[in-house]
């Protein structure tokens, strides 16, 4: 299952954070010392906190604790490496990050052990593919301007941390649907058709009224 979908700047701003079924990992995490790793400046339970129910979930004020965790991950990684990055010291046992790196944008998906490591590759190129389609070569200012439509073609691959469309050709088709719906009920008359008619009749009985 997909858990969090994060689209960051390289200024750490999130231009998209989505979450699933993300939930704090185990209290028991935050008395744990961990030992010595690259990960080491990373304190989980300064982000993370205190909580006292395991099902409890991620409160907002953390969310940019989180962003500026993953970041870090992100930035102090070289161009050759993987794309691939396990991390459950922050999102729990058995989770794992992809990620693409493009201008000024990470485009990050994180996932659990039941999600297949290349499907989750797949699937990341299909939804920037798509985000090009739909901005023509996307950017940061395209998310920034765009808020909405990134979230509806998002929308339109995941539901509920569940991948529901895999083909580009078909989220655009289904965003640009949406478009046009939305556009048509902008520009949809809310007065009755009656009385429209009867103003457009007695419009045209005064422009044939001869002027005296």
């Amino acid at each position: 299952m997909i858990q969090v979908v994060m689209v960051i700047s390289t200024q750490v701003k999130p231009r998209l954070l989505k979450f699933y079924s993300f939930q704090v990992p185990n209290p028991l995490l935050s008395s744990i010392q961990a030992p010595p790793s690259p990960l080491s400046f990373f304190n989980t339970q300064q982000v993370l906190g205190q909580f006292p129910h395991p099902d409890q979930p991620l409160a907002p004020e953390k969310h940019q604790d989180l962003v500026r965790s993953v970041f870090q991950l992100l930035s102090a990684r070289p161009n050759s490496v993987s794309s691939f990055v396990k991390v459950d010291s922050v999102f729990g046992p058995g989770t794992k990050m992809v990620y693409k790196h493009l201008a000024t944008l990470y485009f990050v998906f994180i996932f659990d052990s039941s999600e297949n490591e290349l499907a989750m590759l797949d699937l990341l190129q299909v939804f920037v593919e798509t985000l090009d389609r739909c901005f023509k070569n996307v950017c940061e200012l395209d998310d920034v301007c765009n808020f909405n439509k990134l979230h509806t073609i998002l929308d339109e691959m995941i539901l509920g941390g569940q991948v529901i469309e895999t083909s580009s050709e078909q989220i655009v088709k289904s965003v640009e649907e949406i478009e046009r719906l939305e556009k048509q009920s902008s520009t949809t008359s809310f007065i009755p058709k009656s009385i429209t008619e009867r103003f457009t009749r007695k419009l045209s009985l005064i422009s044939l009224t001869p002027n005296i």
